[in-house]
């Protein structure tokens, strides 16, 4: 059995650190190499790092960047951003990370999806999928670049068609609860977990350790993620990284496992 991660997710803009609000309005957090140094001696499960802007500018991704990410991290990476092809895929594996994600490129060119598993493995790659309720209904459509073009595709089709295409995982990331730390969707989680096998992150929404705890127990997810939750601290959301210490994170899953 797949041990549960909780995971900090953090945000690249113009070569920063930023949290976004629904995917909109977003607040300057700091340099993306201090905050690894910091996780780093936080002992966390595992690091997503999404440059947000690479796709929207459509710009390589900035394989500098990831080295020296990949070389600062002493957790397993999970690096998305920018990414078009499966040479792309293993040359970021290739300077030391664990996992790529994709998220437009699976959906304009879904062959990406079983070209990269093939090249690296399935074990590396993953699918993010950026998604928002539809106004009428019980239905969450999936959008691309940085949520700004919304696409006819359904959520749980999609997490279906990439689980049969090769991906190792699949990150559900709601744009509606984005930097909102209202809770996580459970609507949205039920559906997509009831419908893959696959291991599940879901990201948008944790406001405390509550609700990861509550994710995890409730719907065997294998990876808890937040962004602010682990940015932010108090109502003004100074920004503060942290993260749970060791006998932290031992209570809330001894309540789970």
């Amino acid at each position: 059995m797949l041990m549960p991660r909780i995971i900090p997710c953090l945000l690249i803009k113009n070569g920063g650190l930023v949290k976004t609000f629904q995917f909109g309005k977003n607040k300057y957090v700091g340099d993306p190499l201090n905050a690894v140094r910091i996780f780093n001696e936080k002992i966390v499960d595992e690091l997503i790092v999404l440059d947000i802007d690479a796709t929207v500018l459509n710009k390589e991704p900035d394989y500098k960047l990831i080295e020296n990410l990949a070389m600062e991290c002493r957790m397993p990476l999970c690096y998305g951003g920018g990414i078009k092809n499966a040479e792309q895929v293993q040359r970021i594996v290739g300077l030391g990370v664990e996992k790529v994600a994709i998220s437009s490129s699976a959906i304009s060119h879904p062959e990406i999806i079983s070209q990269a598993a093939g090249t690296v493995g399935s074990q590396s790659v993953v699918i993010v999928m950026d998604v928002k309720k539809k106004r009428l209904g019980n239905k969450y459509r999936i959008y691309t670049h940085n949520g700004t073009k919304a696409t006819n595709l359904d959520a749980v089709s999609f997490a279906k068609s990439a689980e049969s295409a090769g991906a190792g995982e699949i990150v559900v990331n709601s744009i509606d609860r984005d930097g909102m730390m209202t809770g996580y969707d459970d609507a949205l989680v039920t559906m997509v977990r009831r419908a893959i096998h696959l291991p599940m992150t879901v990201l948008g929404g944790a406001s405390s350790l509550g609700d990861i705890q509550k994710l995890i127990k409730e719907y065997g997810v294998i990876g808890a993620a937040a962004g602010s939750l682990f940015v932010f601290k108090g109502i003004y959301k100074a920004v503060l990284i942290s993260y749970p210490n060791q006998q932290e994170k031992e209570d809330l899953l001894n309540e789970v496992l």
